[in-house]
């Protein structure tokens, strides 16, 4: 029984042939039927009586296409592809081989030879996804939106320069700007501490993937394994200090209020720097406020909420937006910082903090909450194993921290203090520059348990007695 494949076209013309055939419906009836002409169902018919099943299939059903590619071209277009042109895209082979070549072969040919191949695409095509726009903000200080723009902000007249900026999502006024020689720490913590003398603190910023914001590598150390998160960077720790969320963009649309405005100010600030003759960082950061001022009064749009989100900044704000340092105290009583170093002063009764961690404060606005002359808290030193005078050093820390005067323990002997170790005079490294303006350094007091040694017991012997003799071996006992 021979078997063989039809079509659903195909399929009804058997039983309305062979009804044509009998007589039962006439060829139009059968023609109609099939969507054909009288005389195409009329060959149909010609072709069921000599053929059989087999004669209603079409006719160059199994043949190769005119347009055939031929297996000699298959094999010299799928060897071009893996040699002289490996990497190139669908669009660019089909040019190199019609061009170069001279094989007439079409771009939809190449992807079905690079698929055989199994290599990937160049670049996936995909359908667009999804965009919705974003409301803004019922509120001032909701939201900031913060980025940078590299550009030729002084075209050939000054150096390249970075525009650090904050702007407002309820109302698009900008709230700060600043340039930078590039993005750094500094040009972010520069506008944001702007923001918060002028206006107050905002609820949250927006801003991208850049690892001043937050880390975005995947190292952990040990220590951020077992607390299950990682240490924040410098910025982040100032924003979680601050009580402002962050939340990161995932695409330049997404902060397009920020955007926008680069396109404006790259416009209109470098025309004004221009007119001026502006051609310096100072210069320009100088002249950023009347800009922002006449800015604000030509395009900033009222919010939608009167009732602004500011809140009131900290009296510590420069301490808040520093950065800290956890550094160990040397034997000489210094910490370094990079080149230069900070001379601790001595605590009570001269004491000592080598061996003690130090947290240095570096404010990059060039200014600290705190002194580097004023004393800093007295400290012990790390805990240690414990001896026979831990009890008279522990009376002495502790009366230190609680600044009481220390009470001697009985029977307990007072060991003479640390005394504090100033190092050699080294005048080429001597505290100068941005430490000596910027840098503080606190000492986190730390508390050691007191351990009191028990008392001293007097050692018990025992021996067997028997009747009329003495407990202990005496000499010459009568």
């Amino acid at each position: 029984m021979e078997t063989f494949t039809m079509s659903r076209k195909e399929v009804p013309r058997a039983g309305l042939v062979k009804a044509a055939l009998a007589g039962r419906i006439t060829n139009e009836q059968g023609a109609r039927a099939l969507h054909m002409t009288v005389r195409q169902f009329q060959r149909v018919k010609k072709r069921f009586r000599e053929h059989g099943a087999r004669g209603l299939l079409h006719a160059l059903r199994g043949r190769p296409g005119n347009r055939h590619l031929t297996p000699q071209a298959r094999e010299q277009i799928t060897a071009l592809m893996t040699t002289t042109y490996a990497g190139f895209n669908d669009v660019h082979l089909t040019e190199k081989l019609q061009e170069v070549q001279g094989l007439a072969v079409s771009r939809a040919t190449v992807r079905n030879l690079r698929r055989a191949l199994g290599q990937p695409a160049k670049r996936r095509r995909g359908a667009p996804k999804h965009r919705s726009r974003r409301p803004r903000k019922a509120a001032v200080g909701q939201l900031a939106q913060l980025d940078a723009s590299p550009f030729a902000w002084f075209e050939d007249r000054g150096p390249a320069a970075m525009l650090h900026g904050l702007i407002d999502d309820a109302t698009s006024e900008p709230l700060a700007l600043w340039f930078r020689p590039t993005e750094d720490l500094h040009g972010y913590v520069t506008v944001l501490a702007h923001t918060c003398r002028a206006y107050g603190l905002p609820v949250e910023l927006y801003g991208d993937h850049l690892n001043v914001f937050q880390r975005n590598d995947r190292h952990w150390t040990l220590a951020e394994e077992l607390q299950g998160e990682q240490d924040p960077t410098h910025f982040g720790r100032m924003l979680k200090a601050l009580g402002i969320g962050f939340i990161r963009a995932h695409s330049p649309q997404a902060k397009g209020r920020i955007e926008r405005l680069w396109a404006t100010l790259q416009d209109r600030l470098t025309s004004e720097l221009r007119l001026r003759g502006i051609h310096t960082l100072e210069a320009g950061n100088a002249f950023l406020p009347e800009f922002l001022a006449d800015y604000t009064r030509r395009f900033a749009r009222p919010p939608a909420d009167s009732a602004p989100a500011w809140r009131p900044a900290p009296r510590d704000l420069d301490r808040l937006l520093s950065c800290r340092y956890s550094r160990l105290v040397a034997r000489d009583n210094t910490v370094g910082l990079g080149p230069r170093w900070v001379q601790i002063p001595p605590g009570p009764r001269r004491r000592s903090y080598a061996g003690c961690r130090a947290t240095s404060a570096s404010s990059s606005m060039g200014t600290s909450s705190s002194s580097t002359k004023a004393p800093c808290s007295p400290v012990s030193r790390p805990p240690g194993p414990p001896s026979c005078s831990s009890r008279g050093r522990g009376l002495e820390r502790r009366a230190a921290e609680d600044g009481t005067p220390a009470r001697s323990a009985p029977n307990a002997r007072q060991p003479a203090p640390l005394h504090h170790r100033a190092p050699r005079a080294r005048p080429h490294k001597a505290l100068r520059g941005p430490i000596a303006r910027g840098a503080a350094i606190s000492i986190p007091p730390t508390r050691r348990p007191t351990l009191a040694r028990p008392a001293r017991r007097q050692p018990v012997f025992s021996h067997p007695r028997t009747p009329g003799s003495n407990p202990f071996h005496v000499a010459n006992a009568p």
